[in-house]
């Protein structure tokens, strides 16, 4: 009886190992395609579609769509204007929500509970109804920088980064799991005369790793795929992001293996802050805890 228990134990590990390779093989087939395609010549990469040759390294081989990419547009200063803009956000956006939501949670307040429902409410508003008020707002704002007082924030960062810091949707992340702290906690800190900003810098903050590593993924990405927005606020070459770069790739005569890599090396900032992520998210899991 132990052994067929074994056995049939046995067979559902493997069915489901299985499974997960399955799944991840669907996943990175699009990667892979990507990578090996910008390795070939348009002729042989469109050649190649219609067989597994297109996933394979074979034929001629070579950097040239790389070099090319770097001669048609100027690929790593978009990049490094996506990586300024995203990881910006994504710092200000952390401290700003998890702020908001530990007002929400902890701190009693009149009106608290309607401002909450007003703010998740803007959740269901497209961004695209609220696009041109926020261009006609943005170009009259003033802004103090190294030129002294200027009007109007086109063709910046900040443009690309202020609207962006607080949503509602980072915010409801924050709540949700700050609801599921131990009260005590901040009862028995509070009885020993602790601050506000001592108790969300010391006890909430420390606690919130996996909430943290969810909120930034979500923003990085959101971020890190801008479109409309850059594409309506940036005109000087100096502020695009990869996203909006990716235009110089279908003017006159579209070379696929080069917007192939284009594609890859915008890739690898979102492959290097997963990873990163990643091993800091588990890392959180691990020391997360209540200690008596």
């Amino acid at each position: 009886m132990a052994t067929i228990t074994s056995d049939n134990h046995g067979l559902r590990l493997a069915v489901r190992y299985a499974v997960l390779v399955l799944i991840a093989v669907i996943f990175i087939f699009p990667l892979v395609f990507m990578l090996i395609s910008s390795l070939k010549p348009d002729a042989q990469l469109l050649a190649d579609t219609s067989s597994l040759k297109a996933f394979l390294p074979v034929g001629d081989i070579s950097f040239n769509n790389y070099s090319a990419a770097f001669k048609r547009a100027p690929v790593g200063l978009f990049i490094l204007n996506s990586v300024i803009v995203t990881g910006v956000t994504v710092v200000l956006s952390l401290i700003v929500c998890s702020s908001a939501a530990f007002v929400f949670v902890f701190v009693n307040w009149q009106g608290r509970d309607l401002i909450l429902t007003i703010i998740l409410a803007t959740l269901i508003v497209p961004f695209e109804t609220i696009a041109i008020p926020l261009l006609l707002i943005s170009s009259k704002l003033p802004w103090i920088g190294l030129d002294g007082l200027t009007w109007g924030w086109l063709n910046s960062y900040h443009v690309q980064i202020i609207p962006f810091v607080a949503d509602g949707l980072t915010i409801y992340l924050f709540v949700q799991y700050f609801k599921d702290l131990p009260g005590e906690l901040i009862e028995a800190a509070r009885v020993e005369g602790a601050s506000w900003f001592a108790i969300y810098r010391r006890i909430v903050m420390p606690l919130a790793g996996p909430v943290l590593a969810t909120a930034a993924i979500l923003k990085f990405l959101a971020m890190y795929n801008q479109y409309l927005w850059p594409l309506m606020v940036v005109q000087e070459e100096g502020y695009r992001p990869v996203m909006v770069g990716l235009q110089y790739f279908f003017q006159l005569n579209v070379v696929w293996g080069e917007v192939m890599a284009y594609l890859s090396l915008i890739t690898l900032p979102v492959l290097a802050f997963y990873l990163y992520l990643q091993k800091a998210f588990i890392a959180s899991i691990a020391s997360t805890g209540v200690k008596g």
